[in-house]
């Protein structure tokens, strides 16, 4: 299926950027994805695009890079996977994951969180890209049999996770700035935050 940004929804910018972000991001279904993306571009002051609008020779433009889907099979959608699979060897270029998730509430954790990313962040990491941070929470999910009872997860991401995700981004804008000061070296990722009220 066709992941995408809605051409009615452009870029959120907000005040003028200190850092140029970039939030890659294929959602579709409820669009659970998109509603945490919208959240953080607002703190990062991001352009959102899907997958196949990217221009892999731009991205050296870009001070952070996030990348965003759902999650499949207990990974990201296979159209940010081959993007990343794409993407030329570079030397510590920052970037972030995001995802919403489908399993039951109770059942999401931070581990089950860092999982369902593991095989993105690999692929990145191993071409070069320095992951300061990771995000999740869950989605509202009418899969399968699911549907006929309203669906798993109604509501969500709800206005907790959202504020949970605002938190993120202002933590990875907060480790950007840390290091801008310290310089090469200086300073911490921020740890994945909690993956929403659950």
């Amino acid at each position: 299926m066709e992941c995408g940004w809605p051409k009615e929804k452009e870029a959120i910018l907000v005040g003028k950027p200190t850092q140029r972000s970039l939030l890659v991001l294929c959602s579709y279904h409820h669009r659970n994805t998109e509603k945490v993306a919208q959240a953080m571009a607002k703190v990062l002051h991001a352009e959102i695009i899907s997958p196949k609008e990217v221009r892999i020779r731009e991205l050296h433009m870009y001070d952070l890079i996030g990348f965003g889907s759902g999650i499949y099979d207990g990974k990201h959608h296979k159209s940010i996977l081959d993007l990343a699979g794409r993407l030329p060897n570079v030397e510590c270029k920052k970037v972030f994951l995001f995802s919403t998730c489908g399993i039951p509430a109770f059942g999401m954790t931070q581990e089950v969180a860092e999982g369902n990313h593991k095989q993105l962040r690999d692929l990145l990491v191993s071409k070069g890209y320095e992951v300061v941070g990771e995000f999740g929470c869950v989605g509202w999910n009418t899969n399968s049999f699911l549907k006929l009872f309203g669906g798993l997860n109604k509501g969500r991401p709800g206005p907790q996770d959202l504020e949970d995700a605002t938190g993120f981004a202002k933590s990875l804008l907060e480790h950007m700035e840390d290091k801008k000061k310290k310089g090469p070296g200086g300073g911490s990722g921020p740890k994945t935050r909690p993956v929403g009220r659950i």
